[in-house]
C-alpha cells in the first residue's frame, strides 16, 4: 500500500550531490546494501542472500559487485538505499522526496520501483513524503499538511482537487 504521507510546499536548501552523497554509506554497491545487516549476527551466507534478493528487488542485480556507487546514476543511488533497508526486512519504507534532484527518467524508474515493491511483496508499506503534486497518482491515500498539521486525508483524487483548488484560489487572488 502507498500512502502519500505528507504534501507540501517547501525551499530546498542541500545541494543534488549533498543530498545523494548521504545516502549511501559504503563505496561499493554490496558493500553499502549489506551495511546494517552487520548488526544482525548473520552468517558470511545469509548477508549475501539478503543482499541479492534486495538488490534484485530494487532490479540492481547486475551492480552487485562491479559498480562503484559514484559511477551510479542518481535513481540508482535511490534504488541502492532503498535496497538497504529492504535487506534489514523493514515493513515500513519512509520515502522522503525520494524523486527530489533525478531527471524525469530516473523519477519514474524509482516510483516504479517501489510500486513493484509493494505489488509483489504485499508485505512492505512505503510512506511517500514529496511536494510533487503529479506523484499524487500513484498513490492509494494521502494526507495534506500545512504547518505542520493535518488539513485533509483521504483518497488521492480528493486530494489533488483539493491542491488544486487551492492553488486556484491563490493565483485568482494574485492576478486580481
Amino acid at each position: 500500500m502507498l500512502w502519500l504521507l505528507s504534501f507540501f510546499f517547501q525551499r530546498l536548501f542541500s545541494s543534488q550531490e549533498a543530498s545523494l552523497t548521504k545516502q549511501v554509506v559504503i563505496p561499493t554497491v554490496e558493500a553499502d546494501v549489506a551495511f546494517g545487516l552487520g548488526r544482525l549476527n548473520l552468517t558470511n551466507s545469509e548477508v549475501r542472500s539478503r543482499v541479492s534478493k534486495a538488490l534484485d528487488a530494487v532490479g540492481m542485480s547486475e551492480y552487485l559487485q562491479v559498480r562503484f556507487f559514484q559511477a551510479l546514476r542518481g535513481g540508482q543511488k535511490k534504488r541502492v538505499a532503498i535496497a538497504g533497508a529492504l535487506a534489514e526486512a523493514c515493513k515500513v519504507l519512509l520515502l522522503d522526496e525520494l524523486t527530489t534532484f533525478l531527471d524525469e527518467s530516473d523519477q519514474m524508474e524509482v516510483i516504479k520501483t517501489v510500486q513493484n515493491l509493494l505489488d509483489i511483496s504485499g508485505e512492505v508499506t512505503a510512506l511517500w513524503v514529496t511536494h510533487r503534486l503529479e506523484e499524487l497518482k500513484y498513490a492509494d491515500g494521502a494526507v495534506y499538511m500545512e504547518d505542520g498539521r493535518v488539513i485533509m486525508h483521504g483518497d488521492a483524487v480528493s486530494i489533488s482537487k483539493f491542491i488544486k483548488a487551492m492553488q486556484s484560489s491563490y493565483f485568482d487572488g494574485i492576478n486580481s
